[in-house]
């Protein structure tokens, strides 16, 4: 869900200030007083953000942080560290963990929301209809135009909105499920399959200029954007065709 901020916090009361300010903010809030809470929850619906303690019973935040960070799905989710620690050297710590903000206790909740709305425009270029470039092929939601190896790209409209969504989202894997609610919306009853046609069409359309290769299918658990094309896409099709010295070796004999 694009709108949904998950709530890592142990403290009942400030937990529960800060769900009441997010909703009326317009946020869907989910809520874990525990890394484990908090596990369990982004494992069944992939959070827009992360407001996250330092301090929590059984697991530091600052782990957590590392871990959503580590994995495909999570990497680019942003994350907001919520603490009393304002050293300079503990800053340093969460940032270099992949933290994106660091929000010192106590903070107005304006300041809360301030900060939410500047992490999501830097993490989420597609809500300022930013150009978007990966690995040579590019996107401009403006002028809806899509270029790739000097080529313009024609897609569909569901297909453009699929291609925005997956490369304002790389490195994250999302079910089919998931591609449904974020690019059909929530209110739209059709078959998940109906993913895979899409997934088809845009991969075809992307073919052409060697970025096929961008959209890998996790088996078992849907699809992901790659941030860089694999090793054996990177060459164009003129070099892959071109016949090794030994072809030429072999053909003169």
């Amino acid at each position: 869900m694009d709108n949904t901020i998950l709530v890592v916090e142990d403290d009942p009361e400030l937990q529960e200030i800060l769900a009441l300010n997010l909703q009326n903010a317009g946020y869907r809030v989910l809520r874990a007083a525990t890394i484990r809470q908090a596990e369990a929850l982004v494992n069944t619906t992939l959070p827009q953000m992360v407001l996250l303690d330092w301090m929590l019973p059984d697991t530091p935040g600052l782990s957590f942080a590392r871990r959503l960070r580590s994995e495909a799905r999570t990497a680019a989710v942003p994350i907001i560290m919520l603490t009393g620690r304002d050293c300079e050297s503990d800053k340093i710590t969460g940032l270099e963990a992949g933290v994106d903000d660091y929000l010192i206790k106590p903070f107005s909740p304006r300041e809360l929301l301030a900060r939410i709305k500047a992490v999501m425009r830097r993490c989420s270029p597609q809500h300022a209809d930013m150009v978007v470039e990966i690995a040579g092929l590019r996107l401009d939601p403006a002028s809806r135009r899509i270029v790739g190896a000097g080529q313009d790209i024609e897609l569909g409209a569901l297909e453009f909105r699929m291609l925005r969504f997956f490369m304002t989202h790389p490195g994250r894997v999302y079910s089919r499920a998931q591609l449904l609610d974020e690019i059909w919306g929530n209110n739209v009853y059709v078959e998940e399959r109906t993913v895979d046609v899409h997934i088809r069409r845009l991969r075809q359309a992307l073919e052409p200029t060697g970025h096929k290769g961008l959209l890998e299918t996790v088996r078992g658990v849907g699809y992901c954007f790659r941030r860089d094309l694999p090793v054996e896409a990177r060459l164009s099709p003129v070099l892959r065709a071109t016949p090794a010295p030994m072809d030429y070796v072999a053909a003169a004999a």
